[in-house]
């Protein structure tokens, strides 16, 4: 049986404020008290696992136990199974600048090129098939965690379509849907997201719901 919040306070393991925003919206209404691991000056560890799990739990317990609070950290990405299910945990990494091309920060069209690429590679006949994942990782400070995976499986298409997504969302199509993350409403996204597959685990779990 896993352990259970029981309210309070919980340190999100982000320094992002949007993301704490749209956490804190999801657990205020089983009055989870949401405070960033940025707003408490906690360092962001490195990120040395292989694994989503192993990357949310890294980050989970580095909160946890630098707060003395139980925290929560989430880890996600896109696995292209033609690709052996990369970009995977490098995900934002592929999405990377280098110096020489310019300033640093994330170019996200370099990225979906980057994956495309590697599909003409591999013919015109390569299967398409990829799917966003999302792992929730809760960590006590007494070592104790619990976590919750998701899921939202869909194929890549190209060149990229829409403008309401980020991140690879544009070359996303989910099974079901002829529009990609990022012509669907926003709404509708965050219902059929992995994170919102991850989240309702996660709920279901510690409050029951």
């Amino acid at each position: 049986m896993t352990r259970k919040l029981g309210g309070g306070s919980l340190v999100i393991a982000t320094h992002n404020a949007g993301k704490l925003k749209e956490i804190s919206a999801l657990l205020d209404p089983y009055g989870m008290k949401c405070i960033s691991a940025g707003s408490l000056g906690l360092p962001e560890p490195v990120e040395t696992g292989k694994t989503f799990v192993e990357n949310a739990l890294i980050k989970a317990r580095a909160a946890a136990q630098a707060s003395g609070l139980p925290a929560l950290a989430d880890d996600s990405g896109l696995a292209v199974d033609a690709l052996d299910g990369r970009p995977g945990v490098y995900t934002a990494d592929w999405a990377e600048r280098q110096w020489f091309e310019g300033e640093p920060g994330r170019d996200w069209y370099m990225a979906m090129g980057k994956v495309e690429g590697s599909l003409q590679q591999m013919g015109p006949d390569v299967e398409r098939g990829a799917a966003f994942h999302c792992v929730l990782a809760l960590a006590w400070p007494d070592g104790d965690h619990a976590v919750f995976e998701g899921q939202c499986p869909g194929s890549l298409t190209w060149p990229p379509r829409g403008e309401l997504g980020f991140g690879y969302d544009p070359v996303f199509v989910p099974n079901g849907y002829a529009k990609t993350f990022a012509e669907i409403e926003p709404s509708e996204k965050h219902r059929i997201s992995h994170r919102a597959d991850a989240f309702a685990k996660l709920v279901s779990d510690q409050f029951g719901v």
